[in-house]
């Protein structure tokens, strides 16, 4: 998943428990200024390996977001920072420390931070779709904390963000900014079913949703796009 070979579905693919489907292709939601972009983002790099991989998924992720809002007649407001840390050496979230193999949204400060050696990992073991799953999400709860954020449960936020991860997938492939190559659409599942909670409890206050519920809203944002979330 590069600026060349992103998570392209080149085939429909069916999610487990037959929770939802992703076309084959980025459904066709244009939006003003698409046309004049000609793939155009201020992001350098092809995103070959892990540190070129995280830092375009970035940058690609707010530029994505930062077109959406003024489209809306509105402006983005990017993170204020993008920190890399490694165990329990993370920074603290309204005097809640990071903890390991973890990565995280942070409203006070507005940044967002990961344990590198943890993503790391899932990206050797699994496929660069780690990157493209971790960072979209985490920036789909910086966009949430800029608008209307009055979610009753955890997890109505957290399959928002999924949501929002593959909305802004599928608008980055439309406008031919991302690539595409065969298989990557099974690292962005496999991704999604690691991540999702190990039981149906969806109220305790950490639930993120079952791995069916994460791809299913994942799927919904890439198929319908951000309008859907």
């Amino acid at each position: 998943m590069t600026r060349r070979v992103l998570a392209a579905f080149l085939f429909v693919v069916f999610l487990v428990a037959s929770c939802g489907t992703l076309t084959e292709s980025p459904p066709d939601r244009a939006q003003p200024g698409d046309a004049e972009s000609g793939g155009r983002t201020p992001c350098e790099g092809a995103g070959d390996d892990f540190p070129g991989d995280v830092a375009l998924a970035r940058c690609l992720t707010e530029w994505f977001w930062a077109r959406r809002f003024e489209q809306s007649g509105g402006a983005y407001r990017p993170i204020t920072r993008f920190v890399a840390y490694e165990g329990n050496g993370g920074p603290d979230c309204g005097g809640q420390p990071a903890v390991p193999e973890n990565a995280f949204y942070c409203p006070y400060g507005h940044f967002i931070a990961y344990d590198a050696a943890w993503l790391e990992a899932m990206y050797d073991q699994m496929g660069d779709g780690a990157v493209y799953v971790v960072i979209p999400h985490e920036l789909g709860h910086a966009v949430q904390a800029q608008l209307v954020d009055d979610f009753r449960f955890n997890v109505e936020r957290e399959l928002q963000a999924d949501c929002y991860a593959g909305a802004a997938l599928s608008g980055l492939i439309r406008v031919g900014v991302l690539g595409a190559e065969q298989g990557d659409e099974e690292e962005l599942l496999a991704n999604l079913e690691a991540a999702g909670d190990p039981t149906d409890v969806w109220w305790t206050p950490d639930a993120h949703g079952s791995p069916e519920l994460r791809q299913q809203y994942f799927a919904r944002g890439y198929n319908d796009g951000v309008g859907a979330c």
